[in-house]
């Protein structure tokens, strides 16, 4: 089934609610732009420049009437930017998301035909509630197509669901301590979002297992590699038979989310698949939160990219461990952050040097000859731990607690840096550079700089034959059943 969403920042509800929102308490109408950001299974419509109505545009009169000269002239400038029209009413005094009354329908529907032709994309609708609820329907051959969901964007995430098509799940007992730390609504909108970690690895396995304890209903994981016995000491949660297997990562951790998933129907999609192909990018448009849990500068810089121009918030985290010429420890640095609109990109922050992003993108950080000749140090060999490996991704979940529950009324914070050696945590005071290409392109959607690359064909890796993997496949299926039996029966 093919979804649609609608998003806008933080900013542009703002000047909505400010204008549809009266202090009269009379309905209110008006118009903006809306750009196309189109994923595998779901296309989302985010909300571009309010045009707000000029003397004559529309009538107040407890309800609101607009003017066909009003949504004509908006749907003109539309059309010479390539984008689409979406035009907005309030109900003041509803709560939740809202239908459409008859003249709702009437209205909308009387200008959808017009929009098409001008502008070659549907009528957006939207309707705002008294309680900042938004709720939202495409017109498609004259008759409304109901969005899933309507996501503001910004310091924090604030989701409207349409619960005809995407319904909450009932808490149960093994939630009660979770539901008990941010209450029961936030808990029911909160494990409604599609969250995609990118990169299965050390942190990535860390933090696909919390989301699904914590109750998320519909997880997905992205890498392309296996693991092997070299990486086993810090991806917990894998075996000494999945290294000898040289098992897919994806498989390892959408086994781990099942086992610690307390939601009462849960979903794990596994993505054997790169963020740096047009395929990987189109699959991470399906999400709503990302997990950036790679070490190449590449992936970072397109997850970075789609932040801002497909308002996706990436939540970012990275270690570098230093040691001394003998060996021994010197210090270890985590960064952390999240890149969304009204916060530095991770540019800006310097957590990528795009530099680095060129070199990764014409393989030069792969190449031997240019790594010993450059005198760089190989990303892949670097020093790496376990215990070390937990702070990051525990310092990127308490973003996500920020961004998604706002404790104590507050956003996510700017970058944040910690030493081990001082045990100094930073605020990094760096700000949004003045001619930031990132963030220039935000809401840009499917116009956003194209940073990927034609998928590689990707190599078995493991040596084994497709009988053997089968045999092994349902094997371990077997395994898995049951120990989840036991672990009922207990």
């Amino acid at each position: 089934m093919y979804r649609h969403a609608v998003a806008m920042t933080e900013q542009v509800e703002d000047a909505l609610a400010g204008h549809l929102l009266r202090t009269d308490g009379q309905e209110d109408i008006c118009l903006a732009t809306y750009a196309t950001s189109t994923g595998a299974s779901r296309t989302t419509r985010i909300l571009r420049q309010v045009h707000l109505p000029t003397e004559g545009d529309r009538h107040v009169h407890g309800n609101a009437t607009i003017m066909g000269s009003y949504v004509l002239r908006v749907a003109a400038a539309a059309a010479a930017q390539g984008l689409g029209v979406a035009i907005m009413h309030s109900h003041p005094a509803g709560r939740g998301w809202q239908l459409m009354s008859e003249l709702d329908a009437d209205a909308e529907h009387s200008f959808s035909a017009m929009v098409e032709h001008i502008t070659g994309l549907p009528l957006l609708g939207l309707t705002l509630a008294g309680d900042r609820t938004w709720s939202a329907r495409l017109w498609n051959s004259g008759a409304p197509e109901w969005a899933e969901s309507v996501r503001r964007v910004g310091a924090n995430l604030k989701v409207s669901w349409n619960e005809d098509l995407v319904p909450p799940a009932a808490s149960g007992k093994a939630q009660l301590r979770t539901v008990a730390a941010w209450g029961d609504q936030a808990h029911r909108d909160i494990t409604r979002l599609r969250v995609l970690v990118v990169g299965a690895g050390s942190v990535g396995l860390d933090v696909v297992q919390r989301l699904a304890a914590t109750g998320f209903l519909e997880i997905g994981v992205m890498d392309f590699d296996r693991i092997g016995e070299v990486n086993r000491d810090r991806m917990i949660g894998a075996t000494r038979r999945d290294a000898k297997l040289r098992r897919l990562k994806v498989e390892i951790a959408a086994r781990l989310a099942r086992r610690a998933s307390t939601a009462a129907r849960f979903k794990v999609h596994r993505h054997r698949n790169t963020v740096t192909s047009a395929e990987g990018l189109k699959v991470a448009l399906d999400y709503d939160i990302i997990f950036s849990c790679v070490d190449k500068p590449w992936p970072r810089a397109v997850l970075n990219t789609s932040a801002y121009a497909d308002l996706i918030p990436v939540i970012d985290g990275g270690i570098a461990i230093d040691t001394f010429t003998n060996g021994e420890l010197r210090s270890a640095t985590r960064r952390h952050q999240v890149a969304t609109p009204g916060r530095p990109c991770l540019a800006c922050s310097r957590q990528i040097n795009m530099s680095e992003v060129a070199l990764d993108m014409n393989g030069a950080l792969d190449d031997a000859a240019y790594i010993q000749a450059s005198g760089r140090e190989p990303i892949s060999g670097r020093p790496n731990v376990a215990v070390l490996c937990a702070g990051v991704g525990a310092g990127q979940l308490d973003l996500l607690v920020s961004l998604v529950a706002k404790p104590g009324g507050q956003g996510v914070p700017p970058p944040l840096r910690f030493s081990l050696a001082p045990h100094l945590l930073e605020h990094l005071p760096e700000p949004s550079q003045s001619y930031c290409e990132t963030e220039r392109q935000t809401a840009a959607a499917d116009e956003r700089v194209n940073l990927t690359r034609p998928l590689q064909p990707v190599d078995g890796g493991d040596g084994l034959s497709s009988m053997r993997r089968w045999a092994e496949d349902r094997l371990d299926a077997a395994v898995e059943r049951l120990a989840n039996g036991r672990r009922r029966s207990l």
